[in-house]
């Protein structure tokens, strides 16, 4: 078996280091189906439905079912109800994780070779869902917290591939960065916020970030009352001041830079406000991972937050989009 010879990652998780050992490891969908029942069930199954512990029973369609109650036991993930093979979710997961600075749902449907630009601009949609942990740790040490505007461009309608008239929105987004000593950045946060006032950055300062630590900002008023909550706090008044501001707050503006960068690069700016919240947290997952030598554990990573991440449908990611005034 290839398992034995492959990388072990953390905890003793083993995951394919190199395209050719990806291949030789899911090269069926039944293989899949093992890799994902251990990964989820390795003390045997426990089904979302009726608690029953046993073994995993399958249908003659390949999914995951509770001998007990006849449950589909990939309920409650992102596969939910999925019509694609496992084999393309796993292929669609390793190339996303493979490419620096990610991909376009256009760029996946010519890659794994998908009928439809639907069916990769929704596989990317539920994947970016299962981006973030929910018990990550709060960023601590000196962090720099901003806020900056986004500027984007509805092109073209991504449902109906209908062209439409540019739109561009301004969207104000909060960021943190953690400052590592002597110098460079360590992990960062997003968050889109209405306004930049303390009503709205305060929520996402707490939740992003643990207190007593030294938070670093510009001279607003929304963060004066950071040290009533528990945290350090330093000023830097930008206005009339000798210093840039991207030299006095690096963190923040080099990562502000490099996110915009990445919108116009990868998704040339054309992402829909309603979105934008996957978007940035693929973004942070990429950043925050941007030092990894494996691969594989970024794959290994992925999968393993997508068989605990809640399902999410096709109709669900549309009528969120449609909401946001498109």
């Amino acid at each position: 078996m290839a398992h034995a010879s492959a990388f072990s990652g953390i905890g003793g998780k083993e995951c394919p280091t190199t395209w050719v050992q990806f291949l030789d490891w899911f090269h069926s969908e039944q293989a899949c189906r093992d890799y994902l029942e251990k990964l989820r069930w390795s003390e045997g199954l426990i089904c979302p439905k009726c608690g029953v512990i046993s073994q995993v029973g399958r249908r003659s369609r390949g999914r995951l079912i509770c001998p007990a109650c006849r449950h589909q036991a990939t309920a409650g993930t992102i596969f939910d109800k999925t019509r694609t093979e496992l084999r393309v979710w796993f292929a669609a997961i390793w190339y996303i994780t493979n490419q620096k600075h990610g991909v376009s749902a256009l760029g996946l449907q010519c890659v794994l070779g998908l009928g439809s630009y639907e069916t990769a601009w929704t596989m990317l949609h539920r994947l970016r869902r299962a981006m973030v942990r929910p018990d990550r740790e709060l960023l601590h040490g000196e962090v720099e917290v901003d806020e900056t505007y986004l500027a984007l461009t509805d092109r073209i309608d991504p449902i109906s591939a209908v062209g439409r008239k540019s739109n561009t929105t301004k969207v104000l987004v909060a960021i943190a960065v953690e400052m590592l000593q002597p110098k460079g950045f360590g992990r960062i946060r997003f968050q889109r916020i209405e306004r930049g006032d303390h009503d709205h950055l305060m929520p996402f300062i707490k939740t992003s970030i643990r207190p007593g630590s030294l938070i670093h900002s510009d001279g607003s008023p929304a963060y004066r009352q950071l040290e009533e909550n528990g945290y350090e706090h330093r000023q830097t008044v930008h206005l009339s001041s000798a210093t840039p501001a991207h030299e006095s707050m690096p963190g923040v503006h080099r990562v502000a830079s490099l996110l915009q960068r990445w919108m116009m690069g990868t998704h040339h700016g054309a992402v829909q406000p309603g979105q934008l919240d996957y978007y940035l947290d693929e973004y942070v997952f990429r950043f925050n991972r941007r030092s990894s030598r494996s691969r594989g554990l970024l794959f290994y990573r992925l999968l393993q937050q997508a068989v605990v991440t809640k399902p999410v449908t096709y109709e669900k990611v549309v009528e969120k989009r449609r909401k946001s005034g498109r």
